[in-house]
Formats: structure tokens, C-alpha cells, sequence
């Protein structure tokens, strides 16, 4: 038999905020169902927290499900449209992201102690927070999401040549070991023939 999720309510207006769940008040029988679309005032804010030029839209759907006694799992699909910065230029570059969502709340998360620690191999746990905000966690998905190092068409970057004045400049060709050793071979090649 599946477990039907419980309802979360559609955005009724634009400015419908996100969802925060009291980790206390959650089911431990039943799924909820997630839906949220960002308005403008919450699109805006994640802008400015990103670093974008724009977020046209973003919105979210998926669960947040029980697991065992304590423990939680939200799993969904994060859409957006945002607009960055080109990292040459700084024009606008449109990005579409689809994103799968998880993150899994342990109840009995276990820090790592000590001065060196490893990753662990699950990125996707964390301790159960007293509240659940799905503002926070899409915040975090868009910023892992986002392409790194966006270029506009046809956006290059240029050799910066920097000296003092009467000094030849250094180039990236003077600095390849390879291209001085082959100018070697060119004129050994010269003076034996």
C-alpha cells in the first residue's frame, strides 16, 4: 500500500512565501507534497544572495518524507531561469537549471571530530535542523546548480601585457619551456645547413 502525501497547499498569490516546516510538527506516517514558485520578492532576495543579475522564474516540487523513527528525506525538482554576469564581459548570460534536489535530515547525524577530517561520501546528510526552510535549501541547490564560469557569445579574453616602460613585455609564449627549446632546434637546423 503507498502512503498518500499529505497536501501543501499551490501558491494561491505571486508572493506566497516558502515553505518552513517545525522538524517537531512533521508527519512520521506520511509524505507531504511540496509545490512552491517563487514571487518576485523572494526571487529578488535570492539574487541578491547569489550574485545574479535576475531570477526570471524558479520554483520547486517534490516531497518531504519520513524515514525510519527520526529521520527525513526531501527529494524534489528545482527549475529556474537566472540571468549572470559574463565572467570577460559582465554582460548578462541566460542559465536554464534543472536540478534534482536531496537532502537527508538524521536526527543522530554524527559530526566528524578532530583536526582532520574526510568528506563524507553522502553530501546529501545533515543534522535535523528545528526548521525545515525550503527557502534555504533552494537557495543552496541554485548555488551548486549554477554554471561556474559563464561567458557571453563570442566573449574572449585578450592577452594583458604588463611592463615597465622601455622593458619588453612577457608573453604566455615566453613562459611555455617547449616553444624556446623547438626555436633551438629551428636554428641548430639553420647553422648545420
Amino acid at each position: 500500500m503507498t502512503k498518500k502525501p499529505a497536501s501543501q497547499p499551490v501558491n494561491p498569490g505571486p508572493e506566497t512565501p516558502a515553505p518552513v516546516f517545525r522538524s517537531a510538527a512533521l508527519s512520521h506516517r506520511r509524505p507531504t507534497a511540496l509545490r512552491w514558485t517563487a514571487g518576485p520578492d523572494a526571487r529578488a532576495a535570492m539574487a541578491q544572495a547569489l550574485d545574479l543579475q535576475g531570477i526570471a522564474s524558479l520554483s520547486f516540487e517534490g516531497t518531504l518524507q519520513p524515514e525510519g523513527r527520526a529521520d527525513f528525506r526531501l527529494e524534489g525538482r528545482l527549475t529556474a531561469a537566472v540571468t549572470q554576469s559574463c565572467v570577460v564581459t559582465l554582460a548578462p548570460v541566460p542559465a536554464r537549471i534543472d536540478e534534482a534536489v536531496l537532502r537527508r535530515y538524521l536526527a543522530d547525524y554524527a559530526h566528524p571530530e578532530g583536526e582532520e577530517v574526510e568528506m563524507p561520501e553522502d553530501d546529501s546528510a545533515d543534522p535535523l535542523p528545528a526548521q525545515i526552510d525550503l527557502a534555504e535549501v533552494l537557495t543552496e541547490a541554485l548555488a551548486l546548480a549554477l554554471p561556474p564560469y559563464p561567458r557571453a557569445p563570442g566573449a574572449e579574453l585578450g592577452e594583458a601585457v604588463f611592463a615597465e616602460p622601455g622593458v619588453s613585455p612577457l608573453r604566455d609564449t615566453d613562459l611555455r619551456p617547449f616553444a624556446a627549446l623547438a626555436g633551438l632546434k629551428i636554428k641548430s637546423a639553420d647553422d648545420a645547413g
